[in-house]
């Protein structure tokens, strides 16, 4: 008497494509997460009774869309926009200056106020933006 042999029923199971999804959600992840920076140093500032505190406001130039060009609120052109930065300063003291310019404002016309406000011996200054 001869006897069949059952044929085990083996179902191989592919780890390829599991692999496949495990670094496409790694990738996904390394991409989509933030990088945390390292804190700045924590310092306690001493404290003082004579000490003054500055209000100055900031000095602002603003250029719209339209190719307009502000300084402190008051509507000037480049080319007398050197004149009024000097007047704005107080004499010897050269402080720090703000560019707020459009996002749609012409970058040529940045770049010439930039030029106007170094020529103006103002060499702090900073150009702001927003946080998305």
């Amino acid at each position: 008497m001869e006897f069949e042999r059952r044929r085990g029923n083996h179902s191989h199971l592919s780890i390829a494509p599991l692999v496949d999804v495990v670094f496409l959600l790694l990738l996904f992840f390394m991409l989509t997460s933030h990088w945390i920076q390292e804190p700045a140093i924590r310092i306690r500032l001493p404290e003082s009774t004579t000490a003054e505190s500055l209000r100055d406001t900031p000095r602002t130039i603003t250029l719209t869309k339209n190719g307009e060009i502000y300084f402190m609120e008051k509507r000037v052109d480049i080319k007398n926009l050197r004149a009024a930065i000097q007047t704005g300063f107080p004499d010897q003291e050269k402080g720090f200056l703000r560019i707020k310019a459009d996002k749609e404002a012409d970058v040529g016309l940045l770049v010439s106020v930039i030029d106007e406000v170094r020529r103006s011996d103002v060499n702090t200054f900073s150009i702001v933006t927003e946080r998305r």
